[in-house]
């Protein structure tokens, strides 16, 4: 018995031993770690699903940031007991484009000789927010005990922070001049197109 165990001893003495050899090589740098993490990448190479013709002349961009401070209680509770409040920042951009599909012959008229041409423009959209997750994350998040045991239960979710932060971002784009701008960066681009072929460009309202 005493033999035995005296074996197995010197055998995890000896592995030991092995490996603070090989930890103290690779710290020296004379031998690479064979313990060090590595990652294997076996996804799937991504396919292509469809291809969609893209009849819009995207104009400007907006840059946004908004943070937000969102607070939930329950009313007569204490907030150390039952409570979160949550600090959000969250950045992004809004395309703004002219979509040139719903055009028709009306829409541009050449004058005969074809040295001036009137083009009637549909006015400018907004693409939904896109939000850059580099720069968009949960800066700080105070919650009550009765929150933190649900948080240790269940995964938490922020789907919510980010759907509101894109609400945002929507919001202000449409109370900003980025459509107007659109507009008029479309229109500088079609005078510059339709003037290298000599042809002078004029605007109508989409109401005319």
């Amino acid at each position: 018995m005493r033999t035995a165990l005296k074996v197995a001893l010197s055998a995890v003495a000896g592995g030991l031993a092995i490996v603070l050899v090989i930890a103290a090589l690779s710290v020296g740098g004379l031998l690479t770690n064979p313990f060090q993490s590595r990652t294997t990448d076996r996804s799937q190479p991504a396919l292509l699903k469809s291809v969609q013709n893209i009849s819009q002349y995207h104009a400007a961009v907006g840059n946004f940031e908004v943070v937000l401070d969102i607070e939930k209680d329950i009313r007569w509770v204490p907030d150390f007991v039952v409570g979160e409040r949550s600090l959000f920042v969250a950045a992004g951009t809004v395309n703004a484009y002219v979509d040139f599909s719903g055009l028709t012959e009306d829409d541009l008229t050449l004058s005969g000789d074809g040295r001036s041409v009137k083009v009637r423009l549909p006015a400018a959209q907004l693409d939904e927010p896109n939000l850059d997750q580099d720069r968009t994350y949960l800066f700080s998040q105070e919650r009550g005990v009765v929150n933190r045991v649900n948080d240790a239960l269940s995964a938490r979710d922020q789907s919510g922070l980010y759907e509101l932060a894109e609400e945002k971002l929507e919001t202000a784009a449409k109370k900003s001049e980025l459509t107007k701008r659109a507009e008029e960066n479309t229109k500088a681009m079609l005078v510059g197109m339709f003037g290298s072929l000599d042809i002078e460009t004029t605007f109508v309202d989409a109401e005319e």
